[in-house]
C-alpha cells in the first residue's frame, strides 16, 4: 500500500460521518478499496469477513463509506477485541447466565406470594437484570462468531456497566445479587 493511499484512507475513514459529495469520492474506488479496506479491518471497525460485501462494489462505495465513518466514530473509545481474552468463556458465562434466569423467575414467583417483602424483591429482580446484562455483554464480548464491531460494542458496553476501574482489573460482579442470599445456620 503507498504511503499516499495510507493517508487518504485514513482521511476519508476519519472524516466527519454524512455521505461525502459522491462525485469525487466515486472516482477514487478503484485505488482507495484495497487500502480503505485493509485499514478498516485494522482498526476494527470492519471484519475481515464483512470484506466481501462492504467496499466490494463501486456503486455502494460511498454508502460503505458512509458507514464505516460511523462505526469509526462510535467505536473510537470503544475497548479492542483482544480485550474480551480477560473474561470467562462464552460456555462459562452461558451457564451463569442460565443461574440468572433461573434466580430472576424464582424471585418473579415469590414477588406476588410475598406482598409484604414486595418492594425489597423488586429492587432484587432489578439488581438481577443488571447483572444479566453485565454477564450478557461479556458473553457477546467472547463470542467468536460475532464480527469484531458486535464484539467491541459489547465491551465497550460492559466497560459502561461495571466502571472503568473495574473493567481493566477484570473485577466482574457475580452473576446474581449473592448480597441477597440469606446465610443458614
Amino acid at each position: 500500500m503507498a504511503p499516499i493511499n495510507t493517508v487518504l484512507a485514513i482521511a476519508l475513514l476519519t472524516a466527519p460521518p454524512g455521505p461525502p459529495d459522491a462525485r469525487d469520492v466515486q472516482n477514487l474506488f478503484e485505488t482507495m478499496k484495497g487500502p480503505l479496506q485493509a485499514l478498516a479491518v485494522k482498526w476494527e471497525i470492519l471484519d475481515p469477513r464483512e470484506s466481501r460485501y462492504i467496499l466490494a462494489r463501486q456503486d455502494d462505495f460511498v454508502a460503505d463509506l458512509n458507514l464505516l465513518r460511523r462505526r469509526y466514530h462510535e467505536l473510537a473509545n470503544a475497548p479492542a477485541v483482544a480485550d474480551s481474552r480477560r473474561f470467562p468463556e462464552r460456555a462459562l458465562v452461558n451457564d451463569l447466565l442460565t443461574f440468572n434466569r433461573a434466580y430472576r423467575q424464582h424471585i418473579d414467583i415469590r414477588q406476588p406470594l410475598e406482598l409484604i417483602h414486595w418492594w425489597e424483591l423488586r429492587t432484587a429482580l432489578q439488581e438481577t437484570d443488571h447483572l444479566y446484562q453485565v454477564w450478557d455483554s461479556v458473553r457477546d464480548a467472547r463470542c467468536d462468531y460475532y464480527y469484531v464491531t458486535v464484539r467491541r460494542q459489547a465491551l465497550k458496553r460492559l466497560r459502561e456497566l461495571i466502571g472503568e476501574e473495574a473493567y481493566y482489573s477484570s473485577t466482574l460482579p457475580p452473576c446474581v445479587p449473592l448480597w441477597r442470599f440469606q446465610k443458614i445456620d
